[in-house]
């Protein structure tokens, strides 16, 4: 049986740029003639896509390169927002392409402190950006990937030569856009990521860590426009694969602290700003501390690129003067919401399958919402929902 992919990991060892996710996705079974068909319904000037195939360290790549004979034309975001908005692209690739750009338009905006509507971007603008932004997010949703994971981005040092002249690496943009991002220093005077790299990373990407469990379809890999080196190809690498369980990081953070002099009554708004701000799970335990004080222990998981964020709200919210953390590894099930119609109305549940089949929890706040509007006891509404999803 041939599995679909609906999965993708970038693996960005030498970094990422427009036109190396564009290849990454071609070379993974994107269809050059939809590739092009998107391409066309868009108003642009004539352009030619050229796609060809090369070598890095005797690895097969596809590589993406844009030309035209017009002048080349710089849009800002209003333009590019009414081009988008007057296609006759897919409404979601409309709106995820509206999203990199407005994330990118935002970066620049704030490195050269401009108004937004006030800016004109020589990169973003650019028509082969806008063909790679585009491309890339169809190229996604044409090839069913739901969910995409990618791994921490090497930024090198040096300079580069732009529109507004030498800029350090990583350019200003790219430090703006990978803000709460896993990336790593390494020793490489060249661009590696770029800031529309960036800009479709941050906005595209669900979860950042090492290749998450799949089985693998397929694997494709794009060719960036700079030569290699002896030390690392050129490329980027883009592994699909069939991920069938609940799509949650499954390499996590665990971050933890002892309270004993905090009131307890504000853990509840603590809970809503942990989550709020990306915890995957937060818990209270009463502990008994030095000099028999009582206290408890605060921990939270999340999700190994948010944990910044949750430390720093940690640290503002209650009394801690001190964390630890470190990262674990954690096996989830598979899950989904569903709809049980009862006697009184659908009501929220999870369905959960396990090794020994599929179970059915209630939620707590829909049967507490439903057993308040029906005046019946809160354990009734639970047996209901149990009984009419076949559980008991």
């Amino acid at each position: 049986m041939t599995l679909t992919a609906n999965s993708g990991y970038l693996d960005c060892f030498s970094g990422i740029s427009g036109d190396m996710l564009l290849g990454a996705l071609v070379d993974s079974g994107l269809d050059e003639a939809a590739l092009r068909g998107v391409l066309a319904g868009l108003d642009l000037d004539p352009f030619d896509l050229n796609i060809s195939r090369q070598k890095s360290q005797a690895i097969s790549a596809v590589s993406i390169r844009i030309s035209s004979q017009t002048e080349q034309r710089f849009r800002n975001l209003a333009d590019i927002t009414e081009l988008l908005e007057k296609s006759s692209l897919d409404q979601s690739i409309i709106e995820k392409s509206l999203a990199v750009f407005t994330r990118l338009a935002r970066a620049e905006a704030k490195v050269h402190d401009r108004a937004i509507e006030h800016i004109h971007f020589h990169e973003v603008g650019a028509l082969d950006t806008i063909i790679d932004v585009v491309g890339s997010v169809a190229g996604l949703h044409l090839l069913g990937l739901k969910t995409l994971t990618c791994s921490p981005l090497p930024l090198g040092r040096g300079f580069v030569r732009c529109a507004h002249g030498n800029l350090p690496l990583p350019a200003p943009a790219v430090c703006e856009l990978l803000e709460g991002i896993a990336v790593v220093g390494i020793e490489a005077d060249h661009e590696l990521v770029t800031p529309t790299g960036a800009a479709l990373v941050a906005e595209l990407v669900d979860d950042f860590g090492p290749l998450p469990p799949m089985t693998i379809t397929r694997t494709g890999y794009g060719a960036g426009d700079t030569p290699s080196t002896e030390a690392r190809p050129n490329l980027l690498r883009l592994i699909c694969g069939r991920a069938e369980a609940a799509a949650e990081a499954q390499q996590v953070e665990v971050i933890e602290t002892h309270l004993d002099d905090w009131n307890p009554e504000g853990f509840e708004y603590l809970c809503t700003r942990l989550f709020d701000s990306g915890a995957l799970d937060v818990s209270l335990t009463s502990i008994q501390m030095k000099k028999g004080r009582p206290g408890f222990r605060l921990t939270v998981i999340c999700r190994p690129h948010q944990g910044q964020p949750l430390k720093e709200l940690i640290l503002s919210e209650t009394s801690a003067i001190g964390l630890r953390f470190h990262s674990e590894q954690r096996l989830t099930l598979p899950r989904q919401m569903i709809s049980v119609e009862t006697t009184w109305g659908p009501i929220q549940a999870k369905q959960v399958e396990t090794p020994a089949g599929t179970r059915v929890y209630p939620e707590y706040e829909a049967c507490r919402e439903m057993a308040l509007r029906q005046n019946v006891p809160l354990e009734m509404v639970y047996r209901e929902v149990l009984k009419k999803s076949g559980e008991s």
